[in-house]
């Protein structure tokens, strides 16, 4: 089973090696890495060139934006399933692939697989962000599993469609939004630590972004058709904070 890695950066030279050396330190064998990078300025691309052995295919040109770099990355993928590692994140262990590939291999009729995510600040783990009570239900009140956990089948992208552009930070939650709900598509939660995140991110930013993806989570959900809470998006925040203080 060969399993795609896209990883898509621009001027990234400060994060990006730890990214590449994560994928290189895995046990896995049959792993196709593709980075597609914007146009980078800096550094980036010569990181990239340290690693012929790690980086199966690599392309550096201008792109729309986040999402048509990932779509890119998805449609030079040749692998059974695919899963994004953003360049600012790394696996969890050198043992991740290896056990996500068993998993696969064991529910190998299933179109994906969710799992758990780590953040961490000055080299400290923060949070813990587990799908394991995850169900797709569970986005009509703003609540998405981990996009960095989840490994899609790549014959979905076919099927189903690639990232949708013109959302500038929600276009992961649409697509779940219409591979979960609309096509209600197989999966499993896997139980695996996929991937360690800097506490950040273009959707985790401040009350600027928290608005934006509001805006576009219900954008998402008019556009496939599907009922959901806008009041329990909007003030998933809540349900969140009461959800920790129940555990």
């Amino acid at each position: 089973m060969k399993i795609s890695i896209i990883t898509v950066c621009y001027n990234s030279e400060t994060t990006l090696e730890d990214t590449i050396k994560s994928v290189a330190a895995q046990t896995y064998q049959d792993i196709e890495y593709i980075i597609v990078d914007g146009n980078s300025k800096d550094e980036t691309l010569n990181i990239i060139k340290k690693y012929p052995d790690a980086v199966t295919k690599w392309i550096s040109e201008k792109d729309r934006g986040l999402y048509d770099a990932m779509n890119k990355g998805i449609h030079m993928a040749t692998g059974d399933y695919i899963g994004i590692l953003n360049s600012d994140d790394t696996f969890y262990e050198p043992q991740t692939l290896e056990k996500v590939a068993g998993f696969l291999k064991i529910n190998n009729n299933i179109d994906a697989c969710t799992g758990d995510i780590v953040q961490h600040k000055n080299g400290r783990i923060v949070r813990r962000y587990s799908s394991k009570k995850w169900i797709p239900e569970k986005l009509k009140i703003g609540f998405m599993a981990p996009h960095p956990s989840i490994f899609f089948k790549r014959s979905l992208f076919k099927k189903y469609g690639d990232y949708t552009l013109g959302y500038k930070i929600a276009s992961d939650y649409e697509l779940i939004i219409r591979y979960f709900l609309k096509y209600t598509i197989s999966w499993k939660y896997s139980g695996i630590i996929t991937t360690s995140m800097m506490v950040g991110g273009a959707s985790s930013s401040g009350m600027s972004s928290y608005h934006i993806i509001t805006e576009e989570v219900g954008r998402a959900f008019k556009e496939n058709d599907i009922k959901y809470s806008p009041f329990k998006v909007k003030y998933r925040v809540v349900w969140k904070i009461f959800g920790f203080l129940n555990k």
